[in-house]
């Protein structure tokens, strides 16, 4: 058993509003998310020995979650918000479960079916909230080995045929509003920490890109902007950035092709990594620094956040 001494006052030190950043407009957030490809399901549970139980850390909505359960007996799906949780899909194989922020990682293990328990972990635009250290130890323990896979991935407004527009333009505007864990995911999770053996689907510092395709208004895409939490946290500061994402959506317009009423095909450029444990899965002293600020400088610390 693993000694829950600096997890728990690790946790209690960083008390945040990390929940707080979705608690608002969790019912809206969760109809403008695109949608996961069913084939990404598909492949990941390929990848994977057994098909008994999976988990979805950071479930947000549960889109991911009600997902994975086409190909798995159980999923546990787990939240820090209970917002979200309220506005979560309902499905005969999903157990939704709130995780406070101080929750110990014994209680953690546990709840989400003990060690050796699991054949899949997924989550799903939301590990770059995460203590990742603390989470890669956790799924260490509950993986089954062999045979386990944990599988991460994002998005973010690199969306074709708008890429530039929007990515190009928003992010260095919003930047200053930003998380640092956010920009993890800004920068396609090129920096995240990844020490897991991989399975063809990416590796540390080169996650594989995956298409996700949606059908989308231009009220839609402005939509998906304004209720992500950089937005949230600029109003938090003062900073309404209404201004800002209407000024780009102009430019979209403009080459929107039919009225803008009208629904068409975005492409938004995810990208995904999956992988087995290598025994006890540590971060090295070098990649642990990429994390080292959030002790220090950023509130945001948590298990779990959401899509």
């Amino acid at each position: 058993m693993r000694s829950n001494a600096f997890s728990t006052s690790f946790h209690k030190l960083q008390r945040t509003r990390m929940a707080g950043l979705y608690e608002k407009p969790s019912e809206t957030y969760a109809k403008k998310r695109p949608r996961y490809p069913k084939e990404w399901f598909s492949m990941l549970a390929s990848l994977t020995a057994g098909h008994h139980r999976a988990w979805d850390a950071g479930c947000g909505s549960g889109q991911a979650s009600v997902s994975i359960a086409e190909h798995y007996d159980g999923v546990v799906a787990t939240d820090v918000s209970e917002g979200q949780l309220r506005h979560a899909i309902a499905h005969p194989k999903v157990r939704y479960l709130h995780t406070p922020e101080d929750l110990p990682e014994d209680d953690l293990v546990a709840l989400v079916g003990g060690e050796g328990s699991l054949d899949l972990v997924i989550v799903a635009t939301a590990i770059h909230w995460f203590d990742v250290p603390l989470f890669y130890a956790v799924v260490n323990r509950v993986l089954r080995k062999p045979g386990g896979v944990l599988a991460v991935w994002g998005y973010n407004y690199d969306i074709h045929p708008f890429g530039d527009k929007l990515h190009g333009t928003l992010y260095p505007a919003m930047r200053p509003y930003m998380d640092p864990r956010t920009r993890l995911a800004m920068e396609r999770y090129r920096e995240l920490p990844f020490p897991f053996e991989p399975v063809g689907v990416g590796r540390e510092g080169e996650p594989a890109d995956v298409d996700m395709e949606a059908e989308m208004t231009l009220e839609d895409l402005a939509g998906f902007v304004m209720t992500g939490s950089v937005a949230t946290t600029a109003r938090e500061k003062g900073v309404d950035l209404e201004a800002l994402v209407k000024g780009v959506m102009k430019e979209v317009e403009e080459g929107w092709g039919d009225e803008p009423t009208v629904p068409r095909k975005l492409v938004f450029k995810a990208f995904m990594l999956a992988g087995r444990p290598r025994g006890f899965v540590k971060i090295s002293a070098s990649l642990s620094s990429v994390f080292a600020w959030s002790m220090e400088m950023s509130p945001f610390n948590t298990w779990s956040q959401r899509k």
